[in-house]
């Protein structure tokens, strides 16, 4: 069937497809398309750019438990989801937590819900709000409130960190113990 160039022009005044979009819809040459448009005088079409809100919820599959399966990009080390948008790359979770708070987040955003790479807006937290459910959990399940210094004698106040589990520990002292790892790997090497 071919259509004709009413059925045509209808659509092109109606603005909201592409001259590929009318001729796979009408199954007609979308040459032919577009020299009708361009008979009318009216302008190219003009794709509405999705906001970076809207790319990234094209790029999410709800799953069982209220978890967001990401079906957009992987980075290429640790697979991390995430979304290229405007010449920037984002995290996955990094727009989820934004999407949740109105702001960007502190440190790495992600969910501690047990689903891999979850970026579900509700299960998504940054540094600070991951440390403030934890030391909830902390205290939910007994455990005492954490001294004011490690046995080294780093401030925890500064420098004080809960597992995800609720344990305390001295995220200055594990630095340090990484950075003592690797200088210790390093003189091995040599």
């Amino acid at each position: 069937m071919n259509a004709t160039d009413a059925e045509i022009i209808a659509l092109l005044r109606e603005g909201v497809l592409s001259n590929a979009a009318i001729a796979r819809a009408l199954h007609v040459d979308k040459h032919r398309v577009a020299c009708i448009r361009r008979n009318l005088g009216l302008p190219a079409f003009q794709r509405q750019p999705l906001s970076l809100e809207q790319k990234w919820a094209s790029k999410t599959k709800p799953v069982e438990g209220g978890h967001l399966q990401w079906t957009g990009e992987l980075g290429s080390s640790a697979r991390t989801p995430i979304l290229r948008y405007k010449d920037q790359c984002h995290t996955a979770a990094a727009v989820a937590f934004r999407l949740r708070t109105g702001r960007n987040p502190e440190g790495y955003a992600y969910a501690e819900c047990g689903f891999f790479h979850c970026v579900a807006p509700d299960h998504v937290d940054d540094e600070p709000g991951r440390q403030q459910t934890r030391e909830r959990l902390r205290y939910l399940s007994g455990g005492s409130k954490r001294p004011a210094e490690c046995v080294h004698g780093h401030d925890q106040a500064e420098h004080g960190k809960y597992e995800s589990d609720g344990t305390a520990y001295c995220g200055k002292c594990k630095a340090e113990q990484r950075t003592g790892r690797s200088r210790q790997r390093e003189t091995v090497d040599a």
